[in-house]
């Protein structure tokens, strides 16, 4: 019988389950599997509600979880503990999301590996561990270039009334939202960071307009030069990006590159694939 593993890549926001093992592949997709927003029976009722319904009658051998959060070993243990409650039997490891990013696009090659989603971070990766990484400070002090840094921006823009009257009535159009609603989800409300990164959609839908594209650009421009010039390395080797901002704007990303002499390897919507190759 062959190994039957899941491989989980966890963000904030969301989390991609692959079930791998001979022919089989199965794909689940669940809520974000964090540790600084659920405490590890909240991530039990999370696996049981939307991950378990999914697998039945498939027994798992081996767990090989990434994700956010999981770079102290306090954290890791709330998600291992969670896992080894549904999958008692199973070998689990958990590992940084920064891990598995490295993994997934540098494969066993020296690289810089980079996430911009709702969160952002990077590491030098000389092909087997992550020998230097950014400090992750989280989307309060840091996520420089992330949905939540970018997300914020366009509601400063807002809030401010900075936007011209073209892109306010675009944004109110397309969010019918106020001061006092939007205060009371970052302040008040569970997971505001996602709430902040939902805001970053509005940068995508309207390119072209010359505050969306400087939003964009300072934005990416403050992730290159607070933790990519920080390396060394990034004049030395390729820099891989992972995550739904930085492949949504990847043209920028290229540009940015090329103004800081820097070689782009891989840019990756999603590090399954390439965990997959890994994992198999």
């Amino acid at each position: 019988m062959p190994t039957v593993k899941l491989i989980a890549d966890s963000g904030s926001t969301k989390a991609e389950w692959c079930v791998i093992g001979g022919a089989r592949k199965k794909t689940v997709m669940t809520e974000g599997m964090s540790p600084y927003f659920l405490n590890t029976d909240q991530m039990m009722t999370l696996l049981k509600t939307q991950l378990l319904p999914n697998l039945k009658n498939i027994k798992i051998d081996e767990v090989y979880f990434y994700g956010t959060g999981c770079k102290s070993p306090e954290n890791r243990k709330s998600v291992a503990k969670a896992l080894k409650a549904h999958f008692p039997d199973a070998h689990v490891e958990v590992n940084h999301d920064l891990l598995g990013i490295a993994r997934a696009s540098c494969g066993n090659e020296k690289g810089i590996a980079c996430i911009l989603g709702t969160g952002s971070n990077a590491c030098y990766f000389n092909g087997k561990t992550i020998v230097k990484n950014s400090p992750g400070l989280g989307y309060v002090l840091g996520d420089e270039g992330s949905g939540a840094y970018l997300g914020r921006k366009v509601l400063q823009y807002f809030l401010y009334n900075t936007f011209d009257e073209d892109l306010r009535s675009r944004f109110d159009a397309l969010y019918v939202t106020n001061a006092v609603e939007i205060l009371d989800h970052i302040y008040k409300k569970p997971l505001p960071n996602r709430y902040l990164a939902s805001f970053a959609l509005f940068l995508a839908e309207n390119r072209g307009h010359y505050m969306i594209e400087n939003i964009i650009e300072d934005g990416l421009n403050d992730f290159f030069f607070q933790h990519l010039c920080k390396f060394g390395e990034s004049w030395k080797y390729p820099i891989h990006f992972v995550g739904s901002v930085g492949y949504g704007f990847r043209d920028v990303l290229l540009d940015l590159a090329s103004s800081y002499e820097f070689t782009v390897g891989k840019i990756l919507k999603s590090p399954m694939e390439g965990l997959v190759k890994y994992h198999q």
